[in-house]
């Protein structure tokens, strides 16, 4: 494989990573778990969230890391954070219910 393809595709599982990470973050708040589910998760279920969230955002930096060196990393990895952000705010705003396919494990009760 040419090696800026697989730049390429390390960088879109970065923006990927970073993505999902940002919202399982959101979805780890209560405020906005409840504009999902209309309930908030159990606090073992929040703390999951939480869990996948850092996981995602520190494997979007060590993709970065894997691609570039550190200072053009580190700034790509903080652009990709700032459009998850973006990207995820935005979700919530106008169709929070999307983010469902984040924590499919969590089951809303008014689905029954």
């Amino acid at each position: 494989m040419p090696e800026s393809l697989l730049d390429n595709l390390l960088l879109a599982t970065a923006l990927l990573s970073a993505l999902a990470g940002m919202g399982w973050l959101a979805l780890s708040m209560d405020v906005h778990a409840r504009q999902v589910w209309a309930r908030a998760p159990s606090r073992g279920g929040l703390r999951v969230l939480r869990g996948l969230g850092t996981l995602g955002i520190v494997m979007a930096l060590l993709l970065c890391l894997a691609v570039d060196h550190a200072s053009m990393a580190v700034l790509v990895w903080v652009m990709a954070l700032a459009g998850a952000a973006l990207v995820t705010a935005f979700t919530l705003s106008w169709q929070p219910t999307r983010l469902r396919l984040l924590a499919p494990w969590i089951r809303d009760h008014r689905l029954r």
